[in-house]
């Protein structure tokens, strides 16, 4: 089998699930980074401390492949810019509600994000998903839904940003997905990757003239900080770097659905580092939120 013509059909879950995972520990470290660097900072040492990695990624693959099949053009600039600015809004604004509610739970609601991708992606890219495969992306939704509902009848500021979250983050799949796509016919891990390197150069450009311009403090505790900021970095890039080849496989809203197993990644997480425990109306939601997922998987996209 030709890897880069004939993919196999599971590559990209696996992808998904492994993104799943590392975005886990990167938010985890990034989380712990928000008392000390403040929200944009906190945001800011993904991109800073991604780049290289995703530039080192990116000329492995060019020695090994070349960079000849890729075909950049203004939409392509275009749409990587839009995934680069909401995920940034994005990140800052999950780091915000972490700050507001415990880990898993901020993490849930930002993961109302399929359903609104699957809305996205059909406006933006006329991407649709069949009926089954709707009806699980439902299901999986209301999983989330239910196991951030809050315990009174007034819905939490964390709420509201993890929500808002979702959005950004929704905004920013469809962002990325258009650009892998207008790169061409490439291999798709070459125009994953190139997608990678160039919405991290433009994250990082952006958020250090931000804070050049705003708070040059930050810029320096960062630098001071650089061994926990470097895990951080390492980790998003390569959440990034799978999610970006996931998304040149299959439609964002199918793999931002399969992504959802990041809450009981994010579970486990929130027990062990953080002490934080579970309600029985949470564990209803994660376990309605994987019913979803596995329906999704026998349905397909």
């Amino acid at each position: 089998m030709n890897l880069a013509a004939d993919p196999p059909a599971w590559l990209w879950v696996a992808c998904t699930v492994a993104a799943a995972g590392v975005q886990t520990a990167r938010n985890a470290a990034q989380r712990s980074l928000t008392g000390r660097l403040g929200t944009v900072g906190a945001t800011h040492v993904r991109f800073l401390f991604g780049l290289p990695f995703g530039l080192m990624f990116l000329a492995g693959l060019g020695a090994a492949t070349g960079l000849g099949a890729l075909h950049p053009s203004w939409a392509y600039a275009g749409w990587a810019l839009m995934g680069a600015v909401f995920q940034i809004f994005g990140t800052a604004l999950m780091l915000a509600a972490m700050r507001e509610r415990s880990f898993v739970v901020s993490i849930a609601y930002v993961k109302t994000e399929p359903l609104q991708i699957a809305l996205f992606g059909l406006v933006f890219l006329g991407e649709r998903l069949s009926l089954q495969a709707s009806a699980a992306v439902l299901v999986a939704t209301a999983g989330v839904l239910l196991m951030s509902m809050p315990a009174g009848a007034r819905v939490p500021r964390a709420a509201l940003l993890g929500v808002l979250s979702g959005a950004m983050f929704a905004l920013s799949a469809v962002g990325f997905r258009g650009a892998i796509l207008a790169l061409g016919e490439g291999p798709f891990y070459l125009r994953a990757t190139t997608t990678l390197a160039t919405s991290l150069a433009m994250q990082t450009a952006l958020l250090t003239g931000w804070l050049l311009w705003g708070d040059r403090s930050v810029l320096r505790e960062i630098l001071r900080l650089w061994r926990p900021s470097l895990l951080a970095g390492a980790a998003g890039a390569l959440a990034s770097q799978l999610w970006f080849l996931a998304f040149s496989l299959q439609a964002a809203a199918a793999v931002r659905t399969v992504g959802l197993v990041e809450i009981v990644f994010a579970q486990a997480v929130s027990q062990r580092l953080f002490a934080q425990g579970t309600t029985a109306r949470e564990a209803a939601g994660m376990a309605l939120m994987v019913g979803g997922v596995l329906w999704l998987l026998l349905a397909g996209p």
